[in-house]
């Protein structure tokens, strides 16, 4: 796990663009990867195409960082300014200050957990320098160190080349660390009060970091770190059911606590108040983004960590569960030019990453797009995003008058909680802009009366409004170990079944199996509503008509309803009636 700096420009590429090596030379190679399991930067090596300080060289350069010249001696007043446990831990050899940098030869600059104790423990920013292990060795030796372990010096190759061990610690390490924090006799133990120096102790650095992978691999959507009065719970939330992963003891609190809050650029003395932060990995070639929270309590600081995987926002719509009817009349509602989309839902059904799903398939280099959110959660190529800031005084009203001077086409909020917010992007939609946004009610209709409630008059959102979508996320059943069941005929009647539907239905149940963890479900389903606006709902919606008589005309309009949707999945084999009624029943 590592911070990413953007696209990286392949080593290949480097090295044929340095003259380094040959066309033929790297197409030779490239064959030969096909063959190997081993990075390009490796492969040119073992060729004999290159040596190792040209790769990293090579490797420098990708990371847009200098390489370490020994012409240029290190000033010796720094010498002491990194503590000598951290030296060894690291490989690193402090070089000299500038302003208020530190510059820092390392093996691995590519290593935050590295650069983050570094920050923490001297006070100053690091600027890291690409080294050699030769290189490394003789400043080791200026400066009175042993030099480096054989695994250490094959640290900077091995991340260049690519190869494996660049701090991706497997589930089955996590025991042992664990254990590592059990054991009283460990390094940087637990004082007294509890206490522990996180900066003093290794294992709880790999621990955090495993913590981390191990969910992104469970595919969770939250982590959650929760102090008890003697124990600290581990959960994860995986498709919307938290489990307990496992329990740690009380003492291993504080230092999980503060490795999160270093990493997170959070105030590490500060546990009386909640804090906001965000931390960026990138892990197996994909790229994270993770909102964490710390919330004191009576037993300590609780931690919550969203996980945002950048590449969900780009499965495109017609992935997220739409039916290809259902598909159809939204991608007329969204090529219109102007217009509110209402996304409608409780907390968690999946609003946002449909609406995100929405502006990846409108987006062009012919359209202007602004988003406001609290807070940013992905990042959009191309899409020019603003996040709230209330200390400074930018709210959603206060952004969107300003997105009104920014000749927008396409404007999305985030989430529209006021009569403030509601009237702006009401006049929006009604003065040529395609609005979209999110809003907490339970189905499509609702959100009519919702908006009504707070203050905006009916005429106004029988002209604003286009479509309303509502949804939930529902679990997938695992494709592997799903089984057929029969359903009792009473229970299919009162879902409303026919008799030849009946017959015809084939519904399944979770068994769980080695794939799904033993869960029975792997994965979840967007299970939508649509209501598009016509002319007898605006004449309803202006009379003030009221949500029953509503909710009629648009079944007898054509809408699929939610609970409807959600059979049509369980009755394909998708999901379970159990699951459906549970998400669609959750207001």
């Amino acid at each position: 796990m590592s911070t990413s700096r953007g696209p990286k420009i392949p080593i290949g590429k480097i090295l044929l663009e340095q003259g380094v090596i040959t066309a033929d030379q790297l197409k030779q190679a490239l064959a030969v990867q096909k063959t190997k399991s081993e990075k390009l930067g490796r492969i040119l090596i073992e060729l004999g195409f290159v040596s190792e300080r040209q790769v990293l060289t090579a490797y420098a350069q990708q990371l847009s960082i200098p390489l370490y010249d020994p012409t240029v001696a290190p000033d010796p007043s720094v010498a002491k300014v990194i503590p000598d446990h951290l030296v060894q831990r690291y490989n690193v050899v402090p070089l000299r200050r500038d302003g208020n940098k530190l510059v820092v030869a390392m093996l691995d600059p590519s290593n935050v957990f590295a650069l983050d104790d570094l920050r923490l423990v001297t006070g100053f920013d690091i600027d890291p320098v690409l080294a050699t292990p030769d290189d490394m060795d003789a400043l080791r030796s200026n400066q009175g160190a042993a030099p480096a372990s054989e695994s250490s010096m094959t640290t900077a190759l091995a991340v260049a080349t690519g190869a494996e061990g660049d701090g991706q610690e497997g589930a089955a390490d996590f025991n042992t660390m664990v254990e590592a924090i059990r054991r009283p006799d460990v390094p940087g133990q637990a004082d007294d009060d509890g206490t522990m120096d996180v900066t003093e102790d290794a294992p709880v650095i790999r621990m955090v970091n495993v913590l981390i992978q191990n969910a992104i691999k469970e595919g969770a959507s939250d982590i959650h770190v929760e102090p008890d009065r003697k124990h600290v719970r581990i959960r994860y939330r995986i498709d919307g059911v938290l489990y307990e992963m496992m329990s740690l003891p009380k003492f291993a609190h504080a230092p999980l606590i503060s490795r999160l809050k270093i990493m997170a650029d959070m105030n590490i003395a500060e546990r009386r108040i909640p804090q906001d932060g965000r931390i960026h990995i990138r892990f197996d070639k994909r790229d994270y983004d993770m909102r964490v929270n710390m919330l004191p309590t009576v037993f300590g600081e609780k931690c919550v960590m969203r996980i945002l995987d950048q590449s969900v926002v780009l499965i495109g719509l017609g992935r997220l569960g739409f039916t290809a009817e259902m598909m159809a009349e939204l991608e007329e509602l969204i090529i219109k030019p102007n217009g509110m989309v209402l996304a409608t839902g409780p907390t968690g059904s999946g609003k946002t990453t449909t609406l995100y799903s929405i502006l990846n398939r409108i987006n062009s280099i012919e359209k202007n797009i602004l988003t406001v959110e609290d807070p940013v959660e992905y990042q959009l190529p191309g899409v020019n995003q603003v996040s709230v800031n209330r200390k400074s005084g930018l709210t959603f009203p206060v952004a969107m008058r300003a997105f009104l001077r920014q000749d927008p086409d396409i404007i999305m909020v985030g989430e529209i909680r006021d009569l403030e917010t509601a009237e702006i992007a009401v006049q929006a939609s009604l003065t040529g802009h395609l609005v979209l946004s999110t809003l907490h009610t339970n189905d499509s209709p609702s959100t009519i009366v919702r908006l009504s409630d707070m203050g905006i008059e009916p005429f106004l959102i029988s002209a604003s409004i286009i479509g309303v979508i509502a949804q939930r996320l529902g679990r997938k059943l695992c494709e592997r170990c799903k089984a057929p069941v029969v359903l009792p005929p009473d229970a299919m009647k009162r879902m409303g079944m026919t008799e030849a539907q009946m017959e015809a239905a084939t519904f399944f149940k979770p068994v769980g199996c080695s794939e799904c963890s033993n869960r029975g479900f792997r994965g979840r389903i967007g299970i939508y509503e649509l209501l598009t606006l016509n002319e007898e709902l605006g004449e309803l919606i202006v009379r003030r008509a009221p949500l029953s008589e509503i909710t009629q005309a648009a079944l007898a309009g054509g809408m699929t309803s939610l609970v409807m949707d959600g059979m049509i999945k369980a009755q394909r084999g998708i999901t379970t009636v159990e699951e459906v009624l549970r998400v669609v029943s959750t207001h």
